[in-house]
C-alpha cells in the first residue's frame, strides 16, 4: 500500500457537554420510512469532541436513547458508538440517506451536533474475543491519497501480523474523499496496535483512542 501520511487534520472543536448515539445493526428497529423508502442508504461515522475527562459512558448512552427515539423521523439508523472518556471523544456509526439527516436527528434529540461527519465504506467485521481493551485509531492521508483497494490490502497485512502482538482487528472504515481511515481493534495496549501497523505496512495512526463500545 503506497500511501504517504500527510499532516494531521486540525483537532476538532470542543463542545460543552456530553452526548451521542447508536445501535447494533444486528438488532433492527421499526422505522418510519414513509418519506425515506426510496432513498439510498449510506454509512457514516460522526465524531464529537467533548470536554476531556468529563464525558461519561452512561451520559452518552442516555443521549443515544434519545437519538433512537428520533431517528425514524429522518430515516436514520444508529448502529454502534464508541466513547473515549479520557479524551472526551465520541464516535458514532450510522446508516442514513445523507449527513443532514444525522445532524437533524441529533439536533432534535438532544441538540448536540457532531464536529465532523465522514461518509465511509467498511470492511468485513470480525468477532470480539475475550475482554481485551478496545481501541479505535485514526489515519489521515489527505484527500485523494487513499483508496479502498489499498486499505483492504494493508488490512490483510495487519491480519497476517496481529497474532504476534496479541491484537484482534475487528473492522475498518474508509472515507476516500477526505483521505481518512479508522481501525477498530482489541489489544493489551495501544503500543501493541501501533507495533502491528508498523511491522505490517509502516502506516502509523495519527491518533489512538481507548474506547468503550455501545450498541
Amino acid at each position: 500500500m503506497n500511501l504517504t501520511p500527510k499532516t494531521l487534520i486540525t483537532a476538532t472543536l470542543i463542545s460543552a457537554c456530553s452526548f451521542v448515539s447508536f445501535h447494533l445493526y444486528a438488532q433492527p428497529r421499526s422505522m418510519d420510512t414513509t418519506s425515506h423508502v426510496n432513498e439510498p442508504r449510506k454509512l457514516f461515522i460522526d465524531v464529537h469532541q467533548l470536554e476531556p475527562g468529563k464525558v461519561k459512558f452512561e451520559a452518552v448512552a442516555g443521549a443515544h436513547a434519545k437519538d433512537i427515539a428520533t431517528e425514524g423521523k429522518y430515516g436514520v439508523q444508529f448502529l454502534k458508538y464508541w466513547v473515549d472518556e479520557n479524551k472526551g471523544l465520541v464516535y458514532c456509526l450510522s446508516s442514513a440517506p445523507d449527513s443532514a439527516s444525522i445532524r437533524n436527528t441529533h439536533a432534535e434529540a438532544h441538540g448536540m451536533l457532531p464536529d465532523h461527519i465522514y461518509e465511509v465504506t467498511d470492511g468485513t467485521e470480525a468477532a470480539l474475543k475475550g475482554d481485551q481493551h478496545l481501541f479505535l485509531d485514526v489515519h489521515y492521508f489527505g484527500a485523494g491519497n487513499v483508496t479502498l483497494q489499498a486499505v483492504a490490502a494493508a488490512h490483510q497485512k495487519d491480519l497476517a501480523t496481529q497474532k504476534k502482538y496479541g491484537v484482534n482487528f475487528i473492522n475498518y472504515w474508509v472515507d476516500e474523499k477526505q483521505g481518512l481511515v479508522m481501525c477498530l481493534a482489541q489489544a493489551k495496549d495501544s503500543s501493541a496496535l501501533i507495533q502491528t501497523h508498523k511491522e505490517a505496512h509502516g502506516l502509523l495512526p495519527a491518533a489512538v483512542s481507548e474506547v468503550k463500545q455501545g450498541q
